[in-house]
């Protein structure tokens, strides 16, 4: 099978986020996508980003636009979420976004009424039934094809700090799951999803999609779900472990340690340098000290065996990358990580809210909404950093 690799500028961003709808009072999840979808109608048709919807009927995406920078493809999610207010407020629905939600269950949830759908649910039963989740994917053009695969693995080493991060899924279905991350380990039990193979060529991907398509694994390359994949149609490599962010700011950091690695790795590349990966059982475990651990991970940092803390790990790759971070107009939204490591991720928040309730998890799901309703915007947020 041949499959192009669309044309694509050199570390472009673009940004998907998956959000919850929840009910105001209850904070239980909503039905509505499909109303608000209509309601917005041709609305945002010549808008830079998109609304759409998801596998369930309890979410919309808002997609942005192809950004020269983190924050123009920010500022395309910022404009999207303010268009869905203009639906979701009269409506009394509230937004927010996390991994998981704290509470709701399966057999309460609507599959989107379309063919994909259904035949994912039809294939894959209780664990595609179970697919509560909200996760955000990060776009990052490449403008050689014969990067894409090297770039993968590299990042791969990578994949546990930016799962740490981005935790915020510590519940599930009202239970507390000892995990900062139960999305992660719950996502990977799809067919094609979980860590991406090995390989190290384009070719090696086009007979993989042969040996899938042909054996009836997938229909088309849309079907690969990998933590990290190829993106064909974009020119990109989409990075998609994270969970859903809970704040627009913590979205924006997370995207531009993303870029920042991908064109840190892409400079190597040019200069002829082979890049650093690791085994793939090392790769295999340290997905799950981030998903146990959080920001409290010790991860395996090279072949030899070498373990270090998450956190103190993220800042010495931060100060070797300020450099490129700067380059790419995204220093500001960078630091931002350090703010995740300082105040704590998601889950972390989430965990001191329940403890605070006595375990009312419909107090972590009017956390959430506070959040991302009255958490600053990512304009308001780099104001207050200054220049």
């Amino acid at each position: 099978m041949t499959v192009s690799f669309a044309t694509s500028a050199r570390s472009t961003v673009g940004l998907e986020w998956e959000l919850m709808l929840a009910d105001g009072s209850t904070g239980d999840l909503v039905p509505r996508a499909p109303e608000i979808l209509a309601a917005l109608g041709e609305q945002t048709s010549l808008e830079r980003y998109t609304v759409t919807g998801e596998l369930l009927t309890n979410t919309v995406e808002v997609t942005s636009g192809v950004g020269d920078t983190v924050a123009a493809a920010v500022d395309d999610i910022a404009d999207a979420i303010a268009a869905v207010r203009t639906v979701s407020n009269p409506l009394e629905v509230e937004l927010l976004c996390a991994g998981s939600h704290p509470f709701a269950q399966w057999f309460d949830q609507r599959v989107t009424d379309k063919t994909r759908y259904h035949t994912l649910i039809e294939r894959t039963q209780w664990w595609g039934r179970n697919m509560m989740i909200w996760g955000i994917h990060v776009h990052v053009g490449v403008e050689d094809v014969n990067k894409v695969f090297p770039l993968i693995n590299a990042l791969a080493v990578y994949l546990p700090h930016l799962q740490a991060l981005s935790a915020s899924s510590p519940f599930w279905a009202g239970e507390r799951t000892g995990y900062a991350s139960n999305r992660a380990l719950v996502f990977q039990q799809l067919p094609t999803a979980g860590l991406p193979w090995p390989l190290q060529s384009w070719a090696e991907f086009e007979a993989y999609l042969d040996d899938m398509v042909g054996t009836g694994v997938i229909a088309d390359a849309t079907e690969v779900r990998w933590d990290i994949r190829p993106a064909p149609r974009w020119g990109t490599i989409e990075v998609r472990a994270c969970d859903g962010m809970s704040t627009l700011p913590e979205l924006a950091a997370v995207a531009s340690l993303v870029q920042v690695l991908v064109e840190h790795f892409s400079r190597e590349l040019d200069e002829g340098r082979e890049l650093l990966s690791l085994p793939p059982w090392f790769v295999r475990e340290n997905k799950w000290r981030a998903a146990r651990y959080g920001l409290d991970a010790r991860l395996i940092v090279d072949r030899e065996g070498t373990q270090r803390l998450v956190a103190e790990h993220l800042r010495e790759t931060m100060e070797q990358l300020h450099d490129i971070a700067v380059e790419l107009k995204c220093a500001r939204e960078f630091a931002g990580i350090e703010t995740i490591l300082t105040q704590g991720a998601s889950y972390a928040r989430q965990v001191f809210v329940a403890d605070a309730a006595d375990g009312d998890l419909r107090e972590v799901v009017q956390h959430l909404i506070r959040e991302f309703r009255a958490g600053p915007t990512l304009r308001e947020h780099l104001a207050a950093l200054g220049d």
